[in-house]
């Protein structure tokens, strides 16, 4: 039986149903979610919209002014819900180590 365009694939079913880049759901990230950037310490945060997972471990992301940008994991922050609820920024590596520790429960 063949699959029909918008249905979701065995993978994404894997991964909770989300029809999102299996490389992003490694991360913790869903394609459109919200994170910011910045590329040297000096610099100023960056607000950005995560596209993709490029072939090199990077994330594909593209900034309020519309540029594709390739950053590393290492430099993207991450909006997430403090300890009492508060917003904040989360590094993406600590997510990413967070959510892979969860799928070897």
């Amino acid at each position: 039986m063949s699959r029909g365009r918008g249905e979701p694939t065995r993978a994404s079913q894997a991964l909770g149903g989300h029809d999102d880049d299996p490389g992003l759901a490694e991360l913790g990230l869903r394609k459109g979610e919200a994170v910011r950037f910045r590329r040297r310490d000096t610099e100023r945060w960056k607000p950005a919209t995560v596209k993709r997972r490029e072939k090199d471990g990077s994330v594909g992301l593209h900034d309020d002014q519309g540029a594709a940008r390739s950053i590393p994991i290492e430099l993207v922050e991450v909006r997430a819900s403090g300890p009492r609820g508060a917003k904040t920024w989360e590094p993406l590596s600590a997510r990413a180590a967070r959510t892979e520790q969860l799928r070897l429960l």
